[in-house]
């Protein structure tokens, strides 16, 4: 038997162009007209990031009879030579500001993780003494600090100055990192932590066994912000270090910027014409953001899991 349907009544219940869809916008299958805008969109904003990335590594690459026809910056490669990253990576003051700025990174990293997880697992413990007193200082701090001069002030008291501490201490600690880290560990189910200490499990072999294994997207996250923070870091350096031979590697990179001073092997080149200053500039901007440029991808898929479910958990 065939079903007779009514046409006037389905034409009333379809909605009108003037009436509200059924679904929301972003709900709906995205039209041709739309996927094409977006598509170009997305073009745009990616040639708008890789075209600037592009000029410099090619700058970098370029001869000084190339960078001088082109009047500056070279956006089409001619003559490619390796001279500018030779000399940067034959010694000097390039490549020990770049060594130290590798160990700050790495010890800086570690130390501010530790902290970083051991105060969020303990915040995260609703149980724990004095939890809630302890997170409204935390959270005070995101808010209101003391300021330059007593920050110097402390620093210069504990005797910090000219010392690679004074680029670790200083920043150590991110409440906003804690706190996302603290939501993500409140949402791990308490039935796993209650089950682990009946079995004997302490504290800290929960959070090493059962917390930390179950929250690596988070954790992934935090330690690249903790890392860029430290490798891109350059206004400590520059506030309590004194002896030029102990800069990281960005504040030398903002010397030759600024054509403050030429690292040392390389001014003689510079002033020879073997060696053109903006192709060393270059270089040394290369230098600086190839760490980050390679990390970043391996670390990318966790942003989402990490940031999202940490922020919102809690």
């Amino acid at each position: 038997m065939t079903a007779v349907i009514d046409k006037p009544a389905a034409e009333a219940a379809a909605p009108r162009w003037w009436q509200a869809p059924p679904r929301p916008v972003w709900e709906e299958k995205p039209t041709p007209a739309g996927l094409a805008a977006k598509g170009l969109v997305l073009t745009l904003a990616c040639l708008a990031i890789l075209f600037p990335l592009w000029i410099v590594v090619v700058t970098s690459l370029s001869s000084r009879r190339t960078i001088d026809e082109a009047g500056g910056l070279v956006m089409v490669p001619q003559d490619i030579t390796f001279v500018a990253y030779r000399e940067l990576l034959s010694g000097g003051q390039v490549t020990r500001a770049a060594v130290i700025s590798v160990l700050v990174t790495l010890v800086g990293t570690l130390f501010s993780m530790t902290v970083s997880v051991l105060c969020a697992y303990g915040l995260s413990r609703t149980g724990s003494l004095g939890h809630r007193w302890i997170l409204l200082v935390l959270l005070a701090t995101m808010f209101f600090s003391a300021g330059l001069i007593p920050t110097y002030l402390l620093v210069q008291s504990l005797g910090l100055t000219d010392t690679y501490l004074a680029l670790i201490l200083p920043s150590a600690v991110s409440v906003f990192n804690i706190l996302v880290l603290r939501g993500f560990f409140m949402g791990i189910s308490q039935e796993l932590t209650d089950s682990a200490r009946i079995d004997g499990a302490g504290d800290l072999r929960i959070l090493w066994q059962i917390v930390m294994p179950l929250s690596r997207a988070v954790i992934a996250v935090i330690t690249l912000f903790y890392a860029v923070g430290y490798w891109s870091a350059w206004f400590n350096a520059s506030l309590y270090l004194n002896d030029q031979d102990m800069m990281p590697l960005q504040n030398v990179m903002i010397q030759l910027v600024q054509k403050q001073e030429a690292p040392v092997g390389l001014g003689q080149a510079i002033k020879t014409g073997e060696l053109s200053g903006l192709a060393v500039q270059m270089a040394v901007m290369v230098l600086a953001l190839l760490p980050v440029a390679v990390l970043s991808p391996f670390v990318q898929r966790h942003f989402k899991k990490g940031m999202l479910t940490g922020a919102v958990k809690g």
